[in-house]
């Protein structure tokens, strides 16, 4: 199969070309990329106005599949991956039972190559279980094409056996991708503690849950030279800490979620579920300090923390119902809105943050449009406009706080080892989209 897509802003941080190119794909590769290529093609994109980026990679999702499956399936996660316009997905292993040994590993794997034409790449958890006693099977997991481990949900408290699992990390050329809670410090809380919450009748999750694990976790990366990658970052303690370690050139990359850059405590209505996930939400100085990291670079990767759960449960009263939100299908929306809109990132660091750099998060060879590699494409048309209804996700998850907001930017394609693998030509009767006319020449070139 051959594709043209046409008169795209082509923005590459791996190449670093940034302007407008013609992208031919052939037999599963990027062919050539160029100005007004003559060449014909089974499938051609008018891609004009839109950027064409290497497919969108997210370090963070929640697949649910073992045993969650009420919540979500590898199938309808995949899809709404797709949708989303990512091409690579990292599911985590906090599934029942936990995916903790390499047959497991393969299961999803094995179920994702029979669904889907995301690549759908399968953490491993730390410890057996994720009960915190006893290293799991990490190399069995590796094995398996496990390109990572975690024991998000959750952090291993026992340090000397968090060291030994970042030491077997080391040898095994692989990522930890931390979940950093000090459990003995959340105390039953359910959001940030403030006086905003406080009002709510909430108890309340300090910074210091999170920054005494980063802190610990950054010493021990130090300590075993494990490239040690922290999720889902929510204070400016945490900002600070990435800052300091890469400027003493230790292995550290953080990731920073929409919802944490663009909403902060006040935003939460009445103790909306909606709007309960973990880390919780913080105060305005924390999402700006966020901000900020991404802009200047500290910050690596935005991830998603992509957490279904069914109706019934996020209808619960606030401090019963479970962490978590939805995110496949807003992040790059959000992310273009919140970051791109105004000023923060340009696009090129836009596809850096959601492509390139979480390849090289994981070392893995993808986030490239350099002519040859494999042709995992996302099309993004920033001009489209159109309010967020969970009812049109393709996810099983409906939980978001972003319902009734109104975005810019929406995935035009997502091209899978040059196959298509959601064009939104064929979703559009699903919402209203409206297009608007280029505001500067950035937006136009």
């Amino acid at each position: 199969m051959s594709i043209l897509i046409k008169n795209g802003r082509v923005l590459d941080p791996d190449t670093g070309k940034d302007g407008i190119y013609d992208v031919l794909i052939e037999d599963g590769l990027i062919q050539k990329v160029e100005p007004k290529l003559d060449e014909r093609a089974d499938t051609e994109i008018d891609a004009e106005g839109c950027f064409v980026m290497p497919g969108l990679i997210d370090l963070h999702v929640h697949l649910r599949d073992p045993g969650l499956t009420y919540k979500e399936t590898v199938e309808s996660g995949a899809s709404a991956a797709a949708r989303g316009g990512f091409t690579t997905i990292v599911a985590m292993p906090n599934t029942k039972p936990v995916i903790d040994d390499g047959h497991k590993v393969s299961y999803v794997h094995n179920k994702a190559k029979g669904c889907t034409r995301v690549h759908v790449l399968q953490a491993g958890a730390v410890t057996k279980g994720q009960e915190g006693k006893e290293l799991a099977d990490i190399e069995g997991m590796v094995l398996a094409g496990a390109p990572a481990i975690s024991e998000d949900g959750k952090s291993v408290m026992d340090s000397g056996l968090y060291r030994k699992a970042m030491k077997l990390a080391a040898k095994c050329d692989i990522p930890v991708l931390a979940h950093c809670e000090d459990i003995n410090l959340v105390e039953k809380g359910v959001a940030n503690a403030d006086e905003h919450m406080k009002k709510l009748g909430l108890k309340g999750i300090s910074n210091a849950v999170e920054d005494v694990i980063i802190a610990r976790d950054i010493m021990l990366a130090k300590e075993t030279g494990a490239r040690l990658h922290l999720c889902h970052c929510s204070t400016a303690g945490s900002v600070k800490m990435v800052a300091a370690a890469k400027k003493a050139g230790l292995p550290v990359t953080g990731e920073v979620c929409p919802h944490h850059f663009t909403l902060c405590t006040e935003d939460i209505p009445e103790a909306d579920p909606n709007y309960k996930m973990n880390p919780p939400l913080r105060t305005r100085a924390d999402v700006e300090a966020l901000r900020k990291g991404l802009s200047e670079g500290i910050m690596d990767v935005i991830s998603t923390d992509h957490a279904p759960h069914s109706a019934e449960e996020k209808r619960k009263p606030f401090q019963d119902a479970p962490f978590g939100i939805v995110g496949l299908e807003t992040s790059a929306a959000l992310t273009y809105t919140e970051l791109v809109e105004t000023g923060l990132l340009t696009p090129l660091q836009m596809a850096e943050k959601m492509s390139s750099n979480p390849a090289r998060v994981l070392g893995i060879d993808k986030g490239s449009l350099a002519e040859g590699k494999a042709a995992d494409v996302t099309v993004f048309d920033p001009l489209a406009e159109y309010v967020i209804d969970p009812a049109t996700f393709r996810s099983m998850g409906k939980n978001t706080p972003f319902g009734g907001r109104t975005v810019r930017g929406l995935v035009k394609a997502t091209i899978c080892d040059g196959e298509i693998a959601y064009l939104e030509s064929a979703d559009r009767h699903r919402y209203h989209v409206t297009r608007r006319k280029p505001e500067n020449d950035s937006e136009a070139d």
